[in-house]
């Protein structure tokens, strides 16, 4: 009773405020909640948005410069989404920042061994078959790789071949073999990758092993082998190596094909060749993250990015060889001609694919380490 009586005795002495609690606030409480509603539908949408394809935010976890902002800008515009590329310079480099709890990133380009691994660690999703067509247009030994034969996680992008790039101009007989690497008469006038698998491969491969061996014994040789070499040699260098052969700095460089490639058009008596002994086989593959909150927009770049024209663009521009065999249509006879672009069949057979040597990366590490603080 006391209790109604403070009620009346409220209302009688505050007679506004009681016409505000009674009609003006239900009403403003009423605004308040639809806006609630219409706010959170509203941030439903932007997340359907981003979840899906028009509006959408794609990132592309990449090598440098390997899509064009035009190519990049011909997507986004098809799909009515936002593409942003970030880029790393190493395998290394981009197992560790995914490791290291870099989130966010929808697709990446890892290379072949790298895929293998990233696939052991639950990194990868499954690809949709459905999802990519221009699959159907990969080059034979690229159907079936050993990284993954199937497809499940990763599509082969661009690939090639390691080798040596020479001056025809001063190194002669064209040389046919790794050995020459080791000649004293081209002292200081030799490169070699910044890539300790690339380096201990030419070597083992040099003494008739394979570049994937787990035998102490082999990677101990290699790197006595090594040792002897490095007074000759004038860089361990991965980038710019092709500047060097354009300017005469180096007349011997192991290296990928595309860099020597792109030397031959500053320096034309640069030549490239593929030792007896047999090379590397690479791809750059594209795969989608299982971290990726688009999926389906994720594959469709995929699918993008292998589709003929679109790749022949690509391969044009890096010098490398693209996947999808139907870009010889589009490519320019020269680069398809040039053994640097587009290695001939006939080689492959010499070639082998860098796999993930396991607990024998303890040993190439040592080994490279000690090569380099000499």
């Amino acid at each position: 009773m006391e209790q109604v009586n403070r009620m009346v005795l409220f209302r009688r002495f505050f007679p506004q405020l009681d016409m505000f609690i009674s009609k003006v606030l239900p009403k403003v409480l009423g605004v308040a909640a639809i806006s609630l509603l219409l706010w959170s539908g509203c941030d439903r949408a932007r997340e359907t948005g981003r979840q899906g394809g028009a509006g959408a935010t794609l990132h592309y976890f990449t090598w440098s410069d390997y899509v064009s902002p035009e190519l990049i800008r011909e997507f986004e515009q098809a799909q009515g989404a936002h593409v942003v590329v970030d880029t790393f310079s190493s395998n290394e480099e981009l197992l560790a920042k995914l490791q290291g709890g870099a989130s966010g990133y929808d697709v990446t380009v890892p290379s072949d061994f790298m895929v293998s691994i990233m696939a052991a660690q639950g990194m990868l999703a499954e690809l949709d078959p459905a999802a990519l067509p221009n699959l159907s247009g990969l080059e034979p030994h690229l159907q079936h790789p050993a990284f993954d034969p199937s497809h499940r996680y990763a599509v082969p992008y661009l690939w090639g071949t390691v080798g040596i790039g020479y001056d025809s101009a001063v190194v002669s007989p064209p040389p046919d073999s790794w050995d020459v690497l080791w000649e004293i008469r081209y002292r200081g006038r030799i490169s070699m990758l910044n890539d300790q698998r690339e380096v201990f491969g030419a070597v083992l491969r040099s003494l008739g092993r394979s570049m994937n061996t787990t035998d102490p014994a082999l990677i101990e040789e290699a790197k006595r082998k090594l040792i002897a070499q490095k007074p000759l040699v004038k860089t361990y260098a991965s980038e710019h190596y092709d500047q060097l052969l354009a300017s005469g700095d180096v007349v011997l460089a192991q290296g990928w094909g595309g860099p020597v490639a792109r030397a031959m058009r500053e320096r034309p008596s640069i030549r490239y060749v593929v030792p007896k002994e047999g090379g590397t086989i690479w791809a750059d593959c594209l795969v989608v993250l299982n971290s990726s909150r688009h999926k389906p927009l994720a594959m469709q770049f995929v699918n993008f990015l292998i589709d003929a024209r679109v790749a022949a663009r690509t391969s044009e521009r890096l010098l490398f060889a693209a996947s999808n065999r139907e870009v010889r249509a589009w490519i320019k006879p020269e680069l398809l001609d040039n053994p640097a672009v587009y290695p001939p069949a006939d080689l492959l057979p010499r070639m082998e694919w860098m796999r993930d040597v396991g607990k024998a990366m303890r040993a190439y590490d040592r080994a490279w380490t000690e090569l380099k603080m000499r």
